[in-house]
């Protein structure tokens, strides 16, 4: 019985402990479901070192924000105001920042820098009654809270919310601020940006936490790739004089002809001797890859080219899923993004000093609608604009409309542009979708 033991400890290969969980191979100790914590510089070095993580991170982020939004409101002056006064915090780019830290450490923060018109704490409540300016904003990480801070108390109607959020604000030289490393600060002078939470955890999830084992498994593949690449071919070199030689001799010999054979296209050697040269055999390599990209798009809901950094906004008839992706990119923007800008928007309405005095947000009828995500092609618009075409042709030949009224929906106030654009709310933009593609393939069908 102590042998069998022993042998268990003495072994180094991967059969070590093969069948009873023990040893240090990866595949022998895999379990599904087993969580994995990434600390904040964890997070930090995958994103610092890795260009796809990247991609990952911030592409959505930029999509989120990149074509920004009209206010509508019946005051035109009023609306001017207010998108200049947004220009002048950097809105956008705060707001994208704040969406990339989300999805980065899982919670993205803005702090609110406000003028009142009373002295008043950080702890202390944001009060509108008495607000007079929004001086700026700043775009910050989960890494910068020590602590949420939840009501606790059952009977009250905000309870279980998060009521402060406990703020490293030491200085990069180490120097305090205010005479204190951190303080309390009330949740309404911040704006949260919170989307993935589990139960009865208070802090948001990172993403790179779910797609840690697919991030690790295409970062092995780019190793692999490379070493393939660097020992695709090489050169075998047979003579009977090896056999004779010592391990000096070899490493000399060895040195000296892959120098030779690197710099030199002529190789002259003995009558008995022979020099081959020799190929990696890569087949089915590509359907691994592939394998691998296709697990990673589906992890992150993003196509293949986006992840890639396919050109921002540019759809082709052949890319549905693009298409499925700026959809899922505007219910981000009108689910998560908009809140967070009509927050922003009221504070700066009720300000006594920044827009010509008090406005009751309430009193006015406004909306923020995002501006177009995508164009498509100059093909693909082509083929949509030839199939409504024949879609009205066959409205107008079966008395349906007339031909006034194709006129005025197809080129009057409201109808197409020179070039097409969607917001995502046209509701006949997905049959148009799968119209073009199914063209787009039987087009490759019959060559």
């Amino acid at each position: 019985m102590k042998s069998v033991e022993k042998a268990k400890v003495l072994r180094a290969d991967f059969m070590q402990g093969h069948g009873k969980g023990y040893g240090k191979d990866a595949l022998v100790r895999q379990q599904p479901g087993v969580r994995r914590r990434l600390t904040n510089q964890e997070l930090t070095d995958l994103y610092a070192t890795n260009a796809i993580v990247q991609n990952i991170i911030d592409i959505p982020a930029e999509d989120m924000t990149r074509n920004w939004f009209t206010l509508r409101m019946e005051d035109e002056k009023l609306k001017n105001d207010i998108m200049s006064k947004l220009s002048d915090l950097k809105a956008k780019e705060k707001f994208k920042k704040a969406r990339s830290y989300e999805r980065l450490y899982g919670d993205g923060f803005i702090s609110l820098g406000v003028t009142q018109s009373s002295p008043f704490k950080l702890s202390d409540p944001l009060d509108v009654q008495k607000l007079k300016r929004v001086d700026y904003i700043h775009a910050f990480s989960g890494k910068k809270v020590n602590e949420f801070i939840l009501n606790e108390d059952m009977f009250s109607p905000n309870y279980g919310q998060v009521e402060f959020f406990q703020v490293n604000r030491r200085s990069r030289l180490g120097q305090q601020i205010a005479g204190v490393t951190q303080d309390n600060v009330h949740a309404s002078r911040l704006i949260h940006d919170q989307t993935r939470r589990l139960e009865d955890e208070y802090r948001g999830q990172p993403l790179l936490e779910s797609l840690y084992d697919i991030i690790t498994v295409l970062d092995t593949s780019l190793w692999s790739v490379g070493q393939i690449l660097y020992d695709f071919a090489f050169k075998v070199y047979k003579s009977d004089s090896i056999v004779d030689m010592d391990a000096q001799e070899k490493y000399e010999l060895g040195m000296i002809m892959d120098y030779m054979f690197r710099t030199e296209a002529l190789a002259v050697i003995g009558k008995e001797e022979e020099l081959t040269k020799e190929t990696t055999n890569t087949t089915g390599i590509k359907d691994l890859l592939d394998y691998v990209w296709d697990y990673l798009s589906g992890a992150v809901r993003m196509p293949k080219t986006v992840i890639k950094g396919q050109e921002a906004g540019t759809i082709t008839g052949a890319q549905y899923d693009v298409m499925n992706y700026y959809s899922r990119i505007v219910a981000m923007q009108e689910n998560e993004l908009k809140p967070n800008l009509e927050r922003l928007i009221r504070l700066l309405l009720w300000s006594s000093d920044e827009l010509g005095g008090v406005i009751d947000p309430d009193s006015l009828e406004w909306e923020i609608k995002f501006n177009p995500l995508w164009h498509v092609d100059s093909k693909t618009d082509a083929e949509i604009r030839k199939l409504i075409a024949e879609t009205d042709q066959i409205y107008v030949t079966n008395g349906i409309l007339t031909v006034d009224e194709v006129r005025e929906t197809r080129f009057g106030q409201f109808g197409l542009t020179n070039e097409l654009k969607f917001s995502g709310d046209e509701a006949d933009l997905e049959r148009m979708a799968k119209e073009v593609y199914e063209a787009w393939k039987e087009r490759g069908k019959n060559g």
